[in-house]
This record gives C-alpha cells, structure tokens and sequence, in this order.
C-alpha cells in the first residue's frame, strides 16, 4: 500500500470500470470525524470531495483545525454497479467508505479492538434476547456486525446479505470478511448471500431468529424499509418470538446551529421525528423500542421489535462494554 501522489487514477480490479480521484498531497491531515448530523457515521475524505461539496469542506475542516493530525490513504476504490466503494487505511483502524456521501460502511480496528464506539455495538446485543437459530444481517457491507457478534457470541449462525458482488469481493480481499466465513472454535460461522435481501431468490419465511437491518443508499434508509408492507415481510422471515433490530439513522430537523454542532432535540418522544421508526411503530404497535446512540457515537437511532426485553436480564447477558447501554431502550408512546 503507497500513498497517492498529487493526482490519482484508479483502476477497477473487477471490470474495465475507472474510478477517478483528484488529490492535492499524499497525505492528509486528519479529517476522520464522525458525522454528528443525520446518518450513519462519515469518515470525511477531502480527496474524494465532488465540486458541490465545497462548502461542507470547508465547515469541515474549520471543526477539525485544532485535531491532532493523522495520515491516511486509499487502498482501493471502484465503482460497481450500486456504489462507489473506497477502502481507506488510518493508522488506527480501516474503513469502507461506499456511494457518493463517502459515508463510512465498516470499520476494523487495528489494534484488536472489536468495538466501534458507533451503533454497530448495538447489533452485538441481538443475540441474547432471541431464540436459538441463525441471524440475518441485511446490509452485511465489510463485515462489521458481524465480526462483532462472532467475536462475543461465536456460536452464533449468521447469513449476511448484500446486494453487491464487488463490495463482497473487495471486503474479502481488504476488510478480512474471508475469515469471518471460516468456523469459529464454538462453531459459528458466516454466511454469505449476493442477493436483494428485500427481494430474496429464495425462501426464508419464519427462517432466521433474529434480523438486523442496515441498508442505505446515498446516506439515507432505504425508501422500502418506510412502508408497513415491507415491516410486515420482514416479520414474516422471523420464527416465533424472533426480533428485528434497524438502524433508523437520524433525523432532518437537526440542523448545523453553532460551533458547527447539531442542536438536539430531546425527550422521550424524539423518536417520533425519525420517519423509520414511525412506520415501524405503525406497523407493530406497542411492540417496538428504541435508542438513540450518544452524539460521539453519530446520534443514530436504532429500533427493536418485540417490546422491551427484561433489562436487568438483558443488561446481565451482554459484555459489560453494553451492559448500561441496553437498560436505555424505552418503548415507543405517543406522548
């Protein structure tokens, strides 16, 4: 892996496909932040930066001035059919970065520690408030959730799904989801599924014990997971007391007020301004839950089917790293 020089042309591995990147330096002064505004958490990388985004830039690299510096590179990039897929190397850690809001997909930290600080910590606490069975993750990206949750609970099944057969291709190659498909010693494993997870080739009714979903394109949720139709079919993938978990993003009334900081709203009614979690709500009331991950950890929120667990049992099966996190789950009321 070398840093780029002052202007970068790379080539796809998969296909004829080019995927430009214009670069000032080879090294990059640290703008590794994460997006405390509406989405999944963004690794901001000013050398994949599109004209239009000049602005943002510059409110970026304002707020970061006074950071520590850190270097970073680009160890591949190609554009497949659905995304632009940039793999990123810091000293820490390693992201897949995908589509044109250069938002970060998966991370792997270097220096052996499995957790995030983000909401795919929240998925690692799935396992012990669902039946004995597989697990799906729809939106398996690089791999994050799932190495997260082989690594706590390695007995656990998985079935990832993603769309993308270059992601898939790239992550194995550069993001180690290769191992992630080998037996873990407490035999676990991970599968892996190309295919439309909203629109299987095959038949999984009643299937798996629990579904984690993590979809998005273009920064945002995907429009299908905001129709009760498609809450219910994914309910119906689910065996007897099966749970969905969803990360449900942000919400769009938080704006850049001051200090380049959102303005949060708060309250035990907030999950009412995020849409996803409205129509999951409408579709199964009185029977989902919600969270909403601390504002160093990107302000997502994330919801559960099922009702609310018993918290102190939760709260006393997961590692203690999520053990006061799960009691902040609460149901969602109309208030």
């Amino acid at each position: 892996m070398a840093a780029l020089s002052s202007t970068s042309c790379l080539h796809s591995l998969a296909g004829q496909e080019r995927y430009f990147l214009s670069c000032k330096t080879s090294q990059f002064t640290k703008p590794l932040l994460i997006n405390p505004s509406l989405k999944k958490p963004r690794f901001s990388v000013p050398f994949c930066i599109k004209q239009s985004d000049r602005e943002e830039r510059q409110i970026q690299q304002e707020s970061s001035r006074e950071e520590e510096e850190e270097d970073y590179w680009v160890v591949t990039a190609v554009r497949s059919k659905y995304n632009e897929i940039v793999i990123v190397d810091t000293v820490d850690a390693r992201y897949l970065l995908l589509d044109s809001t250069k938002n970060a997909h998966s991370v792997i930290n270097k220096g052996g520690d499995i957790w995030t600080d983000s909401y795919w910590d929240e998925f690692a606490s799935l396992p012990p408030i669902v039946p004995d069975g597989p697990i799906a993750i729809y939106g398996l990206g690089g791999g994050t959730a799932a190495r997260l949750i082989l690594e706590v609970w390695p007995s656990t099944q998985l079935e990832g799904w993603e769309i993308d057969d270059i992601l898939i291709a790239k992550a194995r190659e550069y993001m180690d989801l290769s191992e992630l498909e080998k037996p873990t010693s407490k035999g676990g494993s991970l599968r892996v599924l190309v295919d439309d997870a909203l629109s299987p080739s095959e038949d999984v009714s009643g299937k798996y014990a629990g579904i984690i979903v993590d979809l998005f394109a273009d920064g945002k949720v995907l429009d299908q997971l905001q129709q009760v139709q498609m809450c219910h079919d994914l309910a119906s993938r689910l065996m007897p007391n099966g749970r969905i978990m969803v990360n449900c993003a942000g919400i769009e009334e938080e704006k850049v007020v001051t200090n380049e900081k959102p303005k949060l709203v708060l309250g035990d009614s907030v999950w009412m301004l995020n849409h996803t979690i409205k129509v999951m709500s409408e579709a199964f009331p009185g029977q989902v839950c919600w969270k909403r991950t601390p504002d160093s950890e990107g302000l997502n929120f994330v919801a559960l089917t099922g009702g609310v667990p018993d918290l102190t049992d939760w709260s006393n099966k997961v590692p203690a790293r999520l053990s006061e996190t799960v009691k902040q789950w609460k149901l969602c009321e109309n208030l």
